[in-house]
């Protein structure tokens, strides 16, 4: 067999620049990004980066995927795979006081059993947007988004634009796993946010709103070479699945991420005691506007590993770590006029429109007004000077008006009788505040119902994401939810940033969505004050839409688990001309369900269960809520939302909150988690 061909001398030569330079701008990178020590300037940077752009250019033959170079973004990308997590990214449970910091600290001491002081690692709570990278063999393998928790979107060639992510991992001959997956959060400074925007602006593009916004967005753009303008940076904070040895402590685990090439946030502080973490969280609620990065508060960590198995999570965070939120900032402006928003279920909500304002990193000119009396009780008027805040860091509110800057121009504000987006008239229930359209086919819901439409518990249609609903009705191919199963592969592709497969998928999952149980399409149909589990209750007791659709409004009244405000609302639901004019249409595309096997719980009737009531209460930590229930059912049981004279159990998680109270006030038999659990075992 004839010996491989020797390369000509220039090529090796160039060969072996190509290795050493890519191998020098990685560690300069590491230098600069993680350990803020760099060696060389950034002209002698930029200098060696031409360099390797050059030699690539002129030597394609040894271009690869991993140069330091194709950071500046690949080609377009088709959609955002799913990935799931194999270790779920929970939740943090948030505190907003000192008190509830103590009170934090003291739940950690009584589920450990011990009056001593708690070892805590306190840092930043960069107000960015979470992902999960993944490395296997030392190389990068993934990155994802959070998602919810449990699947998020594959967004690696959009990681891979950020300079602060090493491709490889910095060898450590103590380390001798294979797969090291980390989570961090993905962020824009406040110098490069402004800049930005700017940039915007001058184009003519939408401003965004904040600098996490234009995080997430930047994140899920479908053109890496666009992410690769906009100047992203990381902080990695946790570790996720992995065959590494850890060392015994969180604090060791951010030195050991470090050691590997991996950016830390450096504000970071191990706590002896409780009191020491209130004293930083004291100092950062001013300090925090000095900072280069928006932060909305301080994450406190239990420092030893061992102890975190020990506190467990519960189903939506670990019980080891909190966050404390710092209070909101305020900000007074000129509310300029007041316009009507409508939401999914037809609430007409005011909104005031603002005279610009810097509050909280962001440029404020809208702000919600929650409805007509709250407008009322504050008295609030057109041309008013207002207090404004960002409730919890993110939704901006008008908190008052500043009554002594009145001249006596402004103006009282009425709630118009009829819809602002279709002229349906406006109705106003007995049983709540909110003013309603109750037109189905109104064009102002029509966006956020199909998008609770398209939900994973609903009709469950993969890859219909805000960005193609925003077009799908803007460009009037879709005016109702039925309209969604007429669509063709000519007009879904006519989208902006839709390939011919995407399409193709999107209508695939429309195709595969008129499969869905019956629970599920009662669900999606977006009725006020029905939940999936309400669904369910409906599915169960109808057996059929058909039955349920010409149902009367006592029939409703008598579900258990079903109250009179709910009933009222399906009852009238059913009774408006426009709702269902939309499913005689899915009727017609055969996207109705006529049965709901999935819904009808297997009845193995045990005595323990059998015809026994439940109400499940607080947060359950050995399983989730759904999956108790379904337990419950499959074995006789019924689960019951409202607590009543009829009910057997009550079954108690954590901040069980009024129903707890209710059942010891009634008599009624208290079961803890466990206590359930062994009743599923004695099964």
């Amino acid at each position: 067999m004839a010996g491989r061909r020797a390369l000509p001398q220039a090529d090796n030569k160039a060969k072996r620049r190509i290795g050493k330079l890519r191998k020098l701008i990685e560690h300069h990178n590491y230098l600069y990004y993680t350990r803020n020590s760099p060696e060389i300037s950034d002209r002698e940077y930029d200098r060696l980066f031409a360099e390797l752009e050059s030699l690539e250019r002129h030597y394609p033959q040894f271009a690869s995927p991993d140069s330091p170079t194709r950071r500046v973004g690949e080609k377009k990308l088709e959609g955002f795979p799913s990935i799931t997590h194999r270790i779920p990214m929970l939740s943090i449970s948030n505190t907003y006081s000192q008190s509830e910091v103590r009170e934090f600290d003291a739940r950690v001491k009584k589920l450990l059993g011990t009056t001593k002081p708690i070892e805590y690692v306190v840092e930043m709570k960069v107000d960015g947007v979470a992902v999960a990278l993944r490395y296997e063999h030392g190389g990068l393998r993934y990155g994802a988004t959070r998602g919810d928790g449990v699947r998020g979107d594959d967004i690696t060639p959009n990681i891979k634009t950020l300079r602060s992510v090493p491709r490889f991992l910095e060898n450590d001959k103590k380390q001798t796993g294979t797969v090291l997956e980390v989570r961090g959060e993905v962020f824009l400074n406040k110098k490069s946010f402004e800049r930005l925007n700017k940039e915007r602006e001058k184009e003519g593009g939408p401003l965004f709103a904040n600098p996490r916004n234009a995080t997430a967005g930047s994140l899920k753009l479908l053109d890496p070479r666009i992410t690769a303008r906009r100047p992203l940076d990381i902080f990695i904070y946790a570790v996720g699945e992995t065959d590494y040895k850890l060392p015994r402590t969180h604090w060791e685990v951010l030195k050991m991420l470090e050691q590997l090439g991996l950016q830390v946030n450096r504000n970071r502080w191990l706590c002896r005691s409780i009191d020491k973490v209130i004293a930083i969280s004291e100092e950062w609620e001013t300090k925090r506007k000095n900072l280069e990065y928006e932060i909305d508060g301080l994450v406190i960590k239990v420092n030893d590993l061992a102890t975190h198995k020990r506190l467990g999570t519960t189903a939506k965070s670990p019980r080891w770590m909190a966050a404390y939120k710092f209070s909101a900032e305020q900000a007074v402006t000129k509310l300029k006029d007041i316009i009507l928003q409508v939401g999914r279920t037809g609430a007409v909500t005011p909104v005031a429109i603002l005279e610009q304002v810097f509050l909280s990193g962001s440029h404020i000119s809208r702000a919600t007004l929650h409805n007509a009396e709250e407008i009322a009780r504050k008295d609030i008027r057109i041309g008013d000077q207002v207090v404004i805040e960002k409730g919890g860091e993110v939704i901006p509110k008008v908190v008052e008006p500043v009554t002594s800057l009145r001249t006596g121009k402004e103006k009282k504000f009425k709630f118009p009788e009829r819809c602002p987006s279709c002229g349906s008239p406006l109705k106003k229930s007995q049983f709540e505040v909110a003013i309603r359209c109750e037109n189905i086919a109104c064009p102002g819901q029509i966006k956020e119902r199909i998008r609770h439409f398209a939900r994973r518990d609903a009709m469950d249609i993969e890859g219909l994401g805000d960005v193609v609903v925003e077009q799908l009705v803007d460009k009037s191919l879709v005016k109702d939810v039925a309209d969604l199963y007429t669509l063709t592969l000519d007009q879904v592709t006519s989208l902006e940033r839709m390939g011919k497969k995407s399409a193709q998928n999107l209508l695939d999952g429309i195709e595969r969505s008129k499969s869905r149980p019956l629970h599920a399409f009662i669900f999606a149909l977006g009725i006020r004050f029905v939940g999936v589990q309400s669904a369910r209750l409906l599915a169960q007791h109808f057996g059929s839409f058909e039955r349920l659709q010409q149902c009367r409004l006592e029939e409703i009244e008598t579900i258990e688990g079903i109250g009179s405000v709910m009933a009222e609302s399906i009852h009238a639901f059913f009774s408006t001309s426009s709702n269902l004019r939309v499913i005689e249409k899915l009727k017609k595309l055969s996207v109705v369900p006529k049965k709901d096997t999935a819904a009808a719980p297997r009845r193995a009737e045990h005595p323990a269960f059998a015809n026994k009531t439940f109400v499940l209460t607080g947060t359950l930590a050995l399983m989730a809520r759904h999956e108790a229930q379904q337990k419950i059912e499959s074995l006789g049981g019924k689960v019951s939302s409202s607590i009543s004279g009829k009910t057997d159990f009550v079954v108690v998680g954590e901040e069980p909150g009024s129903k707890y109270t209710k059942a010891r006030e009634l008599g009624i038999k208290i079961l803890s988690e466990r206590d359930l659990l062994k009743l599923f075992e004695s099964v």
